[in-house]
């Protein structure tokens, strides 16, 4: 750790992988619940469940974000952040605004909430993934308000590099952006026509900037490669995401009332906005083989690798399966759906995250990298959870499939719920390989337990070792 306040870094971190936790239990929860309907019903009801998973993976994902940002922009501006105070207060704000709104989505019933935070003077509630009260939606502004200035003021004077100034244009369009969920119209069309901007403009727009300034740090930081040749490649990639990414918000627009040219416009750029991941995967592999280094953190370096591969499988692949307007009218809002989004954020923000946090954690404890039984455990976390990712997106592939046939095309279309019950096995299917993501997460998480009794790696280590000079890398303390 050059920077001192790059230590910030570490409670970020450490709330991101305990939110991940609490998502994916709930993830569980709900899984059960398509297939046994009352499971902990009164307690924990569907809607419940809900919320709580995918406002989970939106806190958290941001948590992270904040924390590879309090990494990487000192190191990158050469200089600590101009107010490290801030950002650990904007922390715990942000900490126990989450939790509050977790713990009122779980014991208030939601008109309740409601009336108790004040939602009649801006009314905000009530959308999906924006279900946040409005006083919480304050909380999230003024958290990012103060994160801009901490990481734009620290940019403004230091060096400036195309690696931070892509991460300060992805963040200043993340808080933009999060400001139409403040607008919500009584008509439903324009309502929606810019709850998307909030939705698509962060998953597909920003939120694909910050991927990519954080995948092309840990990468010229893992394989020493030259950083002009790292950005040349990024200011292609992030040109590519903004002209698709932006104009493809119409695959959103097709059937909620808009006009029949954004069936053109959306299809069109839609089907061109797996072309940045594809870059990005070459990019990635790329960089690898061109490494003028052996890093010992083999497993932050897989997880880079991972992010690039599976981000272009789940939102490249997966979303152009159901993008065309045409195949689109049968398979909005099906379990088609449901895989792309599951491996889209996968591949794209959760590995992303996870490789800053297994690159910079080590750094941050005083080690180049973790030791070797360390890195063995995470990279067993790795595979366990990228391939149980896999199978749920097939298996509601699968099921998106048959529930379009049986419900939507077939001559004599079956009701919903009988569908439900025909396609039930996949989601028992679904539920178990959801079990074997939740152990390649602890594995994950005991990885950095069982690094804190072993000694780290250093890049000369690995070096000797691979040169035969010297025994086993692990001799080498950090």
């Amino acid at each position: 750790m050059k920077y001192p306040s790059q230590g910030v870094a570490r409670l970020y971190f450490t709330a991101a992988i305990a939110l991940f936790a609490a998502q994916i239990l709930f993830g569980l929860i709900m899984g059960l619940q398509y297939v046994i309907g009352d499971f902990l019903f009164p307690a924990i009801p569907f809607n419940v469940a809900r919320m709580v998973h995918t406002n989970a993976l939106i806190v958290w994902l941001l948590m992270g974000f904040m924390g590879a940002a309090y990494y990487l922009v000192p190191e990158e501006a050469e200089r600590d952040l101009i107010a490290p105070w801030l950002a650990k207060l904007m922390f715990w704000i942000f900490l126990v605004a989450a939790a509050l709104t977790v713990i009122g989505y779980l014991f208030v019933p939601y008109a309740g909430l409601a009336k108790l935070t004040g939602n009649e003077l801006l009314p905000t509630m009530g959308r999906e993934f924006l279900e946040q009260p409005t006083i919480t939606k304050v909380g999230i502004v003024i958290v990012a308000l103060a994160f801009l200035f901490n990481i734009g003021g620290t940019i403004l004077k230091g060096r400036k590099t195309v690696v931070n100034l892509v991460l300060l244009i992805g963040l200043v369009g993340l808080a933009v952006f999060f400001l139409f969920a403040f607008y919500n119209p009584t008509n439903l069309v324009l309502d929606k026509f810019y709850w998307w901007w909030v939705v698509h403009l962060w998953v597909e727009g920003v939120w694909e900037l910050i991927l990519g300034s954080i995948l092309a740090f840990v990468l010229i930081k893992t394989t020493g490669v030259d950083r002009e040749v790292v950005e040349k490649w990024l200011y292609v990639i992030i040109a590519m995401t903004l002209i698709t990414g932006i104009i493809g918000t119409g695959h959103h627009y097709y059937w909620i009332g808009t006009p029949e040219y954004w069936q053109w416009w959306g299809s069109i750029f839609s089907a061109m906005e797996p072309i940045p991941f594809f870059m990005m995967t070459v990019f990635a592999f790329n960089m690898v083989n061109r490494r003028r280094r052996n890093h010992p953190n083999k497993a932050a370096m897989l997880w880079a690798l991972g992010t690039a591969v599976m981000a272009f499988l789940g939102a490249g692949v997966w979303g152009f399966l159901h993008t065309l307007s045409p195949v689109n009218f049968y398979t909005h809002g099906t379990q088609i759906t449901a895989a792309h989004g599951h491996m889209a954020f996968y591949g794209a923000y959760v590995m992303i995250v996870l490789a800053i946090i297994s690159y910079a954690m080590p750094i941050l404890s005083g080690r180049e990298a973790n030791g070797q039984r360390s890195q063995v455990l995470e990279m067993w976390s790795f595979w366990l959870m990228t391939v149980s990712m896999v199978f749920i997106t097939l298996f509601l592939t699968a099921a998106g499939i048959l529930q379009v046939y049986l419900q939507r095309f077939s001559e004599a279309p079956m009701q919903f719920m009988l569908v439900q019950d025909k396609i039930a096995i996949f989601y028992w299917l679904r539920e178990l390989t959801g079990l074997v993501f939740l152990i390649g997460l602890i594995l994950y998480i005991w990885s950095f337990f069982v690094a804190n009794k072993e000694p780290g790696l250093t890049s000369a280590a690995v070096d000797q070792a691979l040169k035969g000079n010297a025994g086993p890398a692990t001799a080498a303390v950090a």
